[in-house]
């Protein structure tokens, strides 16, 4: 690789976003260059240990960041092709329309979208088509219109998420078949055929899928892309800024640091940002230049501000009877998204985890052992154990930002108290039911220490948010496709452009932006 390599689109960053723009350009004739920091995910036997991945952090980014009093925390980062959907649990849901207005929360108001639902609906619907998404639309009453049915049948509850399904609705609830991109082939009972990639398996949620059968961006975008000679993948590639051209308005080269320590200057017509909220904002602060003192796209000094991640809980419930269950996350509910009965505000949304095994319980026990009872052990616990998660809305401020330190380390600066009130009241909804649900009462156990290490501000799975997208561009770092209000060929991709984050997992969102910004990449190159 060489200085001389000029390119019609250069992507950085191989996730949800670049990766799928990456396959949306792919067809199209036009020279493009993938950049990713990291290389493939070794496949091995480590990838499904619940002790390597989740307690040891064998995949985990060897760094650390600073928190808001300068304490170092290491963040869920995940370098490798593909990004962090290699560990994502694949749960892809659409915002609701309301969610592209203005909503107003208890803790404050969620501001509105320069776009709204149906712009964005018919890239939902492609979204949902390449990545596998396995449900039913018209089960959840809180979801928008829909151009098109999922293109695969949902994922099939095991018996006890089946009762627990029927257990809800005899309260009056409406759950539904979470939606969830896995590469499965189901027989009539639900089981996997001998010709399914997906075994469904109790590995799909936070481990990388061994067997290729979970929807990530390597498997369903970056790979299928790299079958056209105009696409090229550099992995080990870390980019440390981007140069402005004498003008300002435009970038100019690409600095990157190879896997062999050299350093090259890559152009490109077009220059696409994606690598994550958190390391979005950070290279575009880090390349401030005298035309952009305050980094680029930031003459608004939006950038690295608004960070969200979403107010989410991972508990888990005793069941009294055994639940066998393996492929679980299969059920979500969202009747109180909007609105409860005793509360007009948003409370958020209740999905389903992958299945606890005694490895995770037992990593961690010692922190609250003593809230459970002795006469249970671990692998009895776990077998009882019926996981959920729960989502709620985190607002953006503008304090809650990304910085950086003199020597360029990362400082993510958070309120962990902004707007809790709502997914606090929804884990009291939770509890109240437990006894009609089959479960012990009063034992909803918080199992996020195993799931987050017991660091809240490292959960950064959700991010977004610090780059976001508006009409004015006193208040916005991008137009509504994307570009950099203030240079002519900076696009970004990532979860970063998110004005709100809703309640649900935002990379559906981020992968259907991706397909939508990639139209007007190929229309504005001609």
């Amino acid at each position: 690789m060489s200085d001389d390599q000029h390119y019609d689109v250069i992507v950085i960053g191989s996730g949800a976003g670049g990766g799928t723009l990456t396959h949306r350009l792919a067809p199209t004739g036009k020279r493009v260059l993938l950049l990713e920091r990291g290389d493939y995910l070794p496949r091995e036997r480590a990838n499904w240990d619940s002790t390597e991945v989740f307690v040891n952090g064998k995949y985990r980014a060897p760094e650390f960041w600073l928190d808001n009093h300068g304490e170092e925390f290491p963040p869920e980062v995940n370098y490798y092709v593909g990004g962090n959907t290699k560990f994502y649990g694949a749960a892809l849901f659409r915002l609701r329309p309301q969610d592209f207005g203005e909503i107003q929360h208890f803790g404050g108001k969620s501001p509105a979208w320069p776009i709204d639902y149906q712009d964005l609906e018919p890239y939902y619907t492609q979204a949902e088509h390449l990545y596998l998404v396995h449900g039913q639309h018209g089960e959840d009453p809180t979801e928008g219109p829909v151009s098109a049915a999922y293109r695969y049948p949902p994922v099939q509850h095991e018996a006890r998420i089946q009762q627990l399904s029927d257990d809800l609705e005899k309260q009056g609830l409406h759950p539904f078949h979470l939606p969830i991109g896995v590469n499965l082939v189901q027989d009539e009972r639900g089981r996997a055929t001998h010709t399914s990639a997906c075994i469904r398996c109790d590995r799909v949620d936070g481990f990388p899928c061994i067997i290729r059968a979970k929807s990530d961006a390597q498997v369903i975008c970056v790979d299928p892309a790299l079958t056209y000679g105009n696409v090229t993948l550099l992995t080990n590639a870390y980019v440390e800024r981007l140069e402005t051209d004498n003008t300002g308005r435009a970038v100019q080269s690409v600095v990157t640091q190879l896997g062999d320590g050299s350093t090259v200057r890559l152009s490109a017509d077009v220059v696409v940002v994606a690598c994550g909220a958190v390391n979005t904002a950070a290279l575009l602060l880090r390349s401030a230049n005298s035309a952009h003192p305050n980094g680029l796209a930031n003459n608004s000094d939006v950038v690295g501000r608004y960070y969200m991640r979403h107010n989410n809980l991972a508990l888990m419930g005793v069941s009294n009877e055994p639940n066998p269950t393996t492929f679980q996350k299969t059920l979500a509910i969202n009747d109180w998204y909007l609105r409860a009965d005793d509360w007009d505000y948003p409370l958020g949304g209740i999905q389903m985890l992958g299945k606890s095994d005694d490895e995770q319980i037992r990593a961690n026990a010692p922190r609250w052992a003593g809230k459970v009872s002795p006469g249970m052990p671990f692998e009895v616990l776990a077998h009882h154990a019926v996981d959920f998660w729960l989502c709620g809305e985190d607002l953006p401020a503008p304090d809650n930002r990304v910085t950086l330190e003199k020597g360029g380390q990362i400082r993510l600066s958070l309120d962990q108290n902004n707007n809790v009130e709502g997914v606090k009241r929804l884990m009291h909804k939770l509890e109240g039911m437990l006894g009609d649900l089959g479960m012990h009462k009063h034992r909803l156990i918080d199992h996020s220490i195993y799931l987050h290490k017991g660091m809240p501000i490292g959960a950064t799975a959700h991010q977004a948010g610090t780059v976001r997208f508006g009409t004015d561009p006193a208040s916005s770092a991008l137009d509504v496709n994307c570009k950099a209000h203030d240079l002519d060929n900076l696009y970004v991709v990532d979860t970063s452009f998110f004005p709100s984050i809703g309640a649900v997992n935002p990379s559906l969102t981020a992968i259907a932006n991706a397909l939508r910004v990639g139209d007007h990449i190929v229309e504005s190159l001609g």
